[in-house]
């Protein structure tokens, strides 16, 4: 693997949380649109973004991977190939791109969809590629092993019912380490939305997509408050004598 795009996967991973900033400046500066009618193209934003919001939600609920790393660098402390991961090296992302997807969608600009979807990819790319190196490095024949079994990016659907059946759904995984923070893609899609159509003067003839967008965001406020509250009732681990 090219050492210039592991170098820059590390760089991306340490500032991947500027990306939605990155993206919101691209929908607040002035581009032609994608469509004349910025209800449908909420309606489909929402539609692909729920859809990679879903996927992401499946993958934490079903098998955890250490998400953040460890100093802002890559980490792992155990190879998860249960879950989705038998079904893709990489279902996050693969979530994650629905998200950027529907985004780009809701904005109904043309210059986030050229600039920001691209983007995203390279940046996601770049970040596979170091914590391939990463993986490979730490977990050799075994993480091989997994890779010649496991699609990279698009997930292999033969036995993916029978793999959620036969696993333990943690919803309190899942709100944990999905919902700490206050705002994210879906809800930031959701706003968008809104705006747009405040800014059409739509608000009153799509109270169904109105009514949508702002339980969205309503749902995730709510779930934040509940992670930070379940952080807080967390027993504290003995330090022991």
């Amino acid at each position: 693997m090219a050492a210039w795009l592991v170098r820059l996967g590390d760089f991306s991973f340490r500032y991947r949380g500027y990306l939605l900033p990155i993206a919101v400046l691209l929908y607040l500066l002035p581009s032609p649109p994608l469509t004349g009618d910025p209800a449908l193209a909420g309606a489909i934003g929402l539609l692909v973004a729920g859809f990679g919001q879903a996927v992401r939600i499946t993958t934490v609920g079903l098998a955890y991977i250490i998400r953040g790393g460890k100093d802002h660098r890559v980490h792992a402390e155990d190879l998860v190939t249960g879950g989705l991961y038998s079904h893709c090296r990489n279902p996050m992302y693969f979530g994650n791109f629905f998200l950027l997807l529907g985004l780009a969608a809701a904005a109904n600009s043309w210059l986030f969809a050229l600039a920001g979807i691209p983007l995203g990819l390279g940046m996601h790319r770049a970040i596979v590629a170091a914590e391939e190196h990463f993986l490979r490095d730490k977990f050799g024949a075994g993480y091989d092993a997994w890779c010649a079994r496991v699609p990279r990016w698009i997930p292999r659907l033969a036995g993916l019912a029978t793999t959620i059946r036969g696993m333990q759904f943690d919803w309190r995984r899942v709100i944990l380490k999905e919902y700490a923070t206050s705002f994210d893609w879906l809800s930031a899609t959701a706003l968008v939305v809104l705006i747009n159509l405040w800014r059409a003067e739509l608000l009153t003839g799509h109270r169904w997509l109105v009514a949508a967008a702002g339980a969205l965001i309503a749902v995730r406020l709510a779930l934040s408050v509940r992670s930070r509250q379940m952080q807080q009732q967390a027993p504290t681990p003995s330090t022991g004598t």
